[in-house]
């Protein structure tokens, strides 16, 4: 939340630019007519004669938002009234821009707007609809003067105020001092909301907190507020020593003791917050809370089947903090038996080993006190079976073995029919212990499982209706969905060409944006639509829009800029050419979901254009070129028809779709270093991009496309550029995907050996592309199942799945490329064995070992045990177990046959085994996949 913060002032404001600075030292004023307008030395009054109007507006327009209440003073309700109808149109004409200069001066006669027009409206309403206006509120915009300007107003009407502005989060958050005041003065409790609270939160968080507690009467309401809220408020998951007068815990169990809160409904706010889940950050409060309240046994036990829902559900700091409780009643012979079951059956569930093995320990110490509790409690136990982990089975099927005789036959087979969920390895073990009750297998030979081939998809046409295209302009997350975008975009640029002064109007009304008339809004950054829409309404700087057609994003130093910069060239050109007759409709619009476009489309545009007498536009163009899948079955007669047309652009086109590689790109790494702290430790340090040699590129493209023909020096390319525009990286080139991957590395590496995440999104692109895969893809795929983030590594898995359903994956050179990459240290063995078992647990058990298979040998040979290496052998025995693979691997043997009985040591063993015997499987039939 970012609330406001007293003492803030504008840069400006110490610059003697004629406005009253905060000091009293006001100037002379200019208003919006150009007449100066006096300031009493020493105060910075307006005391320029005439009516009480006149001065009131001369305030506002000179921004002197301190001055308005006492200048409302003596105005009575006809003056207000006229007042009021001249402050609209002052506010119309900030919002159009007029008074957009100097830069500063807007927003304070925002500010000043903002109190005025809180003391001239009468209506409830009214003023809510004035005081919750987005471009009235700037940060400077100050709650208590609107508080002053309203002056003594009815309690009920004030009360009616303060709940119109509470609904609206951002006005709430923002104007706390204002609802605040209007609590105190109507005497009457707002219903609370998010942003009231968040306001409230924010501003009496400081050396006073307890105090301000318990001061405010509706302390209890708002508190309960706050721990229901979705997110928990900023403030509470803030850092504090416990010491510190702003620690919120502490504060809250002192008020506890003082009797202001009450202990039972405060403990029942948190178990249920924990109970209800989240991300960690928003659950440490709620616990921190419970520990203080240092809950007695019999509030505990109150609450067991939510400690059993938090066990089973909540993160695993929470979690263990729950299985703590219900262990120590447990214990204490205060849970019950089938309390207990429930929650074993939740918490076997989980992957985390540490709570599984608690809680198998927790379940065997009961058993031996009750063994009449094994028929309940068994069952769940057999929840482990389906572990990940092979100890954690073996763990719970001795667990079941010692306490079996206590159980009936219907319980006994109920066991028995759960034991198929083991490891093949632990059959022998399971059919010793259950005899005839186990039933046996089918022995249907072994299929694998892989998703079905992603379809190709069209980009449905664009909107045919302004109506209809302001609605996907205003879409939420456009930016984020790229064909959309470039719908949106091609939507726009035909609309504009049909009927500009219609397109026009209905951008000014959709999108109030008084930013676009800043002279440096544009200087960095395009924000996506908006410099087309700035410059469809005319209001971009022309040597601006010069300097974005030919530089894009400026000069290349990055891949991400080179990328970001194809976009930017783009939008600075369409904002350039739009609703004119050099620009009808985007050649570069994507024909196929996957940024593609078909090549008789694309020639099929090109001949409108020559019937038009329009020539391509640059960026436009080479980004179709980049675009159209020289792969496509129809490839050569697209190229005679482009030819047949005439025109440069169809000579273009039919030299592109007939050059075999007009754009290539290969990657090489430089030697990593001894020394971790040098830059060639780093694998983001080692990548060298080399693009080939293309003079057509370079000398027919626009320069924001020159880097593609080799003119990119290749050197690793790390930067600290935080690029929002990543999602458009893949429609730059998806004709090309070796390249485009190649490109993608330094990105992804960030993500395998550092903490960046949420950067593998382009892999999906990449795997559903339909064109020839090379190096830089499986290096891609390789670098993503190796990332920090899981969710980063999950799609990389459905990137080698896919792949895999396509006949496009080389898994053995995805395996040797994970070999070096694993070898090296670039990538954690315990994050590909979390993929690689994703991956497998799909059904496409074939497909995972045939990259494990090329990926092992190099690691098992090597001189020094590759630390966590034991998880992956886990994985890649559990898979030569499920799809019957025979065969040897190089060093396996070596080390299956040593002393010990580390992970490593006992898992090698398991795929020996496994390679030699099948893992006492009937013969299977393996998917064909390429070694």
């Amino acid at each position: 939340m970012t609330g406001p913060r007293p003492g803030r002032q504008d840069a400006e404001d110490t610059r003697g630019d004629g406005v009253d600075n905060g000091t009293g030292r006001g100037v002379g004023i200019v208003t919006g007519d150009g007449e100066g307008v006096g300031t009493e030395a020493g105060r910075g009054s307006v005391t320029e004669a005439g009516s009480g109007v006149e001065k009131l507006l001369a305030g506002v327009r000179a921004g002197l938002a301190a001055e308005v209440p006492a200048l409302l003073g003596p105005l009575d309700d006809a003056d207000r009234k006229a007042a009021l109808a001249q402050l609209k149109v002052l506010r119309a004409e900030v919002s159009a821009g007029k008074w957009g200069t100097p830069a500063y001066l807007a927003n304070r006669i925002r500010s000043a707007l903002y109190v005025a027009g809180a003391g001239c409206l009468t209506g409830a309403a009214a003023a809510a609809s004035w005081l919750g206006a987005r471009d009235l509120m700037t940060w400077r915009t100050d709650g208590t003067l609107a508080l002053a300007a309203l002056g003594e107003r009815d309690p009920a009407w004030a009360a009616d105020l303060a709940g119109r502005l509470a609904k609206r989060q951002v006005v709430a958050e923002n104007s706390y001092p204002l609802l605040h005041g209007l609590v105190v003065r109507s005497g009457h409790a707002v219903p609370p909301t998010d942003g009231y609270v968040l306001g409230w939160i924010w501003h009496i968080t400081d050396d006073r907190l307890v105090e301000r507690l318990r001061e405010d009467p509706q302390t209890p309401v708002l508190v309960a507020h706050a721990l229901a809220m979705a997110e928990t408020p900023e403030r509470f998951t803030r850092t504090v020593r416990p010491g510190s007068p702003k620690h919120w815990p502490t504060a809250l169990l002192t008020l506890v003791a003082e009797g202001v809160l009450d202990r039972g409904h405060l403990l029942d706010l948190c178990v249920s917050r924990l109970l209800r889940g989240g991300p960690v950050r928003n659950l440490r409060f709620p616990l921190e809370m419970v520990r203080l309240l240092e809950p007695a046994a019999a509030e505990l036990r109150e609450r067991i089947p939510d400690w059993i829902g938090i066990a089973a559900d909540a993160p695993s700091l929470v979690a263990g903090y729950a299985q703590h409780v219900l262990g120590e009643l447990a214990a204490a012979g205060a849970l019950p038996v089938g309390a207990l079951a429930e929650m074993t059956a939740g918490v076997l569930f989980r992957t985390e080993k540490k709570l599984v093995r608690a809680q198998l320990t927790l379940v065997g110490k009961v058993l031996a006190r009750e063994p009449g509790a094994a028929g309940e409690l068994l069952p769940a136990v057999t929840e482990a079976f389906g572990n990940e982990d092979t100890s954690v089975q073996e763990r719970a099927l001795k667990l079941v073995g010692r306490h079996l005789p206590s159980v009936g036959p219907e319980v006994r087979r109920e066991l028995a029919e759960a034991a198929g969920l083991l490891s093949p390895t632990h059959r022998p073990a399971a059919v010793a212990l259950f005899g005839t009750d186990l039933e046996e297998e089918a022995g249907a030979p072994y299929e694998e499982i892989l998703p079905p081939v992603p379809e190709r998809l069209l980009v449905a046409p664009p909107a045919t209706t302004v109506e209809a295209l302001v609605e996907e302009l205003v879409t939420k997350g456009l930016v984020e969905d790229p064909v959309a975008f470039e719908r949106a975009l091609d939507g726009l640029v035909r609309l504009a060409h049909r009927d500009r002064a219609a397109v026009v109007e209905a951008v000014r009304q959709t999108f109030p944006r008084t930013e676009w008339h800043e002279t440096h809004y544009f200087t960095h950054h395009t924000f996506g639509v908006e410099v087309v829409l700035a410059g469809l309404l005319g209001l971009l700087n022309r040597t601006r829009v010069g300097l974005g057609r030919a530089n894009g994003r400026g000069p290349a130093c990055c891949l991400h800029q080179v990328l970001s910069g194809v976009l930017d060239a783009r939008l600075w050109e369409v904002a350039d050419l739009i609703g004119t007759d050099a620009l009808p409709f985007l050649l570069a619009t994507p024909t196929w979901h996957s940024g593609a476009i078909d090549p008789l489309v694309l020639v099929e545009r090109l001949r409108a254009y020559r019937d038009a007498d329009v020539e391509p536009a640059p960026a436009d163009f080479a980004q179709a070129l980049l675009r159209v899948l020289r792969a496509d079955p129809s490839v050569w007669r697209a190229a005679e028809e482009a030819a047949a047309l005439g025109t440069t652009g169809g000579r273009r086109l039919a030299a592109w779709l007939r050059e075999e590689a007009p754009v290539a790109a290969s990657v090489r790494f430089l030697p990593r270093g001894e020394d971790r702290s040098s830059p060639r430790w780093w694998l983001i340090d080692r990548i060298v991009v080399d693009f080939a040699d293309r003079p057509a590129v370079r000398e027919e493209f626009p320069p924001p496309f020159h880097w593609l023909g080799g003119t990119l020096e290749a050197t690793p390319r790390r930067c600290y550029h935080w690029e929002n525009s990543r999602a458009h990286w893949s429609p730059v080139l998806p004709a090309d995907r070796d390249v485009l991957a190649a490109c993608l590395l330094p990105t992804l590496a960030g993500c395998v050996d550092g903490d960046t995440r949420g950067l593998t999104e382009p892999l999906t692109a990449l795997a559903e592309a339909g064109v020839p895969v090379g190096r830089a893809v499986h290096l891609a795929v390789a670098f993503g199942l190796g990332c920090v983030d899981a969710d980063d590594r999950l799609r990389a898995v459905d990137a080698v799945l896919v792949l895999a359903s396509r006949g496009e994956l080389d898994a053995r050179r995805l395996g040797e490329e994970l070999g070096w990459l694993v070898a090296e240290g670039s990538v954690k063995p315990n994050r590909l064995a979390d993929a690689a078992r994703t991956a497998a647990v799909t059904g496409a058990y074939g497909t995972v070992w045939a990259v494990l298979a090329a990926m092992l040998p190099g690691l098992l040979s090597a001189r020094v045990p590759v630390r966590g290496l034991g998880e992956v052998l886990a994985v890649a025995a559990d898979s030569v177990e499920r799809c019957g693979a025979r065969g040897e691997v190089a060093g396996l043997d070596t080390l299956a046959s040593g002393r010990g009985s580390s992970q490593l040591v006992v898992q090698a063993r398991r795929l020996r085994n496994a390679l030699r015997q099948g893992a006492d499987q009937i013969p299977t039939e393996t998917a064909s996949i390429s070694l």
